[in-house]
């Protein structure tokens, strides 16, 4: 429990978190209002093809705060310090603090978790609030299984982040790939072009919890399952390397 709370502590001090809860918070609700602002016509006379996506495709691609903030959880620990501070690592203290390096990364993981789950109950209250302030009495019905599976695909993307992170132990690389995956070009939509086995990457199944594609194939259930045991390989491999590495190289 010490070693979660200090880790919670740290990723709170860390003014790139700050940033990356902004991001989060502000994202999903402004992408929601532009798309039902561009399509509330046709909402209003009851023939608009994408009723349901309405409000989830914000919650869908505004999940760069909880990948920033899987990320530089990780990122920060091997940050070189100062010449002041004795140009060291946070994570070498950390380490000397808890010296279980798997206690270390289940604390670490938890506290991501639990900031992520926050940050995505505050960007769903801001997107629904968006999406009835444009749309008015217009505005669909949120299904409370589908806002579960919201919640779940954020706290699982951020998840996978933080294990990226750790083999890469480099914020650049899985933040730029993440980032550019989940707002711009899907990779895995374009690997599904040419394997239909792209369709169970993680972002894709993770989709399947709340909204529903054009290649949809999976039950709700079943998307959110597939995107847990992706989230629980990763992190069983990000532990083993992250247990096996020396610190110094």
């Amino acid at each position: 429990m010490r070693a979660f709370h200090a880790e919670l502590s740290k990723l709170l001090s860390l003014p790139g978190i700050w940033l990356a809860f902004l991001i989060g918070v502000v994202a999903p609700a402004f992408i929601a209002a532009m798309d039902s602002h561009a399509q509330k016509e046709e909402i209003i006379a009851g023939i608009s093809t994408r009723l349901s996506e309405v409000g989830y495709i914000g919650l869908a691609l505004g999940v760069q705060g909880v990948i920033m903030l899987g990320v530089l959880a990780v990122s920060s620990e091997y940050l070189t310090e100062s010449s002041e501070s004795g140009g060291g690592q946070q994570i070498r203290t950390s380490l000397t603090v808890v010296t279980s390096r798997l206690h270390f990364i289940l604390a670490k993981a938890a506290a991501v978790a639990l900031i992520s789950l926050l940050m995505s109950v505050i960007a769903i209250s801001t997107t629904l609030a968006a999406t009835h302030f444009i749309l008015g009495e217009y505005t669909p019905v949120f299904e409370w299984s589908k806002l579960f599976g919201v919640v779940c695909y954020w706290v699982f993307t951020t998840l996978l982040a933080l294990g990226i992170t750790v083999l890469t132990k480099n914020g650049m690389i899985p933040l730029a790939v993440l980032i550019m995956n989940t707002s711009f070009v899907s990779f895995s939509f374009l690997l599904s072009k040419v394997t239909k086995l792209a369709l169970y990457l993680p972002d894709r199944v993770g989709i399947e919890m709340f909204m529903v594609t054009g290649d949809s194939f999976l039950p709700p259930f079943m998307g959110g399952l597939v995107m847990f045991t992706w989230v629980l390989i990763l992190f069983i491999i990000a532990s083993i390397v992250f247990s096996r590495r020396d610190i110094a190289s």
